[in-house]
């Protein structure tokens, strides 16, 4: 997934807010298999347990089994067909979460040769944030960043000043 291209600015603006919201006592079930960045939470002394690849949308036995004090959820949601189900099912009380932002001059990721690497879902914040509640999660924090690239171009451009990733911490109502 990473070979051309490591998203260092993601992955440090996520830690930062990772840390400001939990603490590396409380346990953490990350949605998704072993990655790059649950690599490092486990390196910055957190407990991660991560699913096992499972389709989420179908089987959410991992998430249900979990006795887990956080569930962390990074470029997760966008890939289910219904993140509501997965989110209604969590049992922990907190939640960290990002998504890609909804881009109006980008159309959604598909990648032509990997099926589970598409985006069913790009939101608008305003939409992640009426999924989180109605799937009974109160947001404390939140944050957005740009995603900007050394490409040349009107799109490239506009990465520079246009929020791409969407951070928020909730915890159940």
């Amino acid at each position: 997934m990473y070979e051309n291209t490591f998203p260092n600015k993601r992955f440090k603006h996520t830690l930062e807010f990772l840390r400001k919201h939990i603490s590396t006592s409380e346990t953490i079930l990350d949605l998704g298999v072993v990655n790059p960045f649950s690599e490092i939470m486990s390196q910055q002394g957190y407990t991660v347990e991560n699913t096992k690849g499972e389709d989420l949308d179908l089987d959410t036995s991992t998430i249900d089994n979990s006795s887990a004090d956080v569930v962390t959820a990074f470029e997760i949601f966008e890939h289910l067909l219904s993140p509501f189900t997965v989110l209604k099912s969590i049992k922990a009380d907190k939640l960290v979460a990002s998504v890609p932002l909804k881009l109006w001059f980008s159309s959604a990721y598909r990648s032509k040769t990997d099926m589970l690497d598409r985006h069913y879902h790009e939101f608008e914040d305003w939409q992640f944030d009426w999924l989180l509640e109605k799937a009974g999660w109160k947001i404390i924090d939140r944050q957005k960043w740009t995603n900007p690239t050394k490409k040349i171009g009107i799109r490239p451009m506009l990465r520079w000043f246009t929020p791409r990733y969407y951070i928020v911490y909730a915890e159940r109502i």
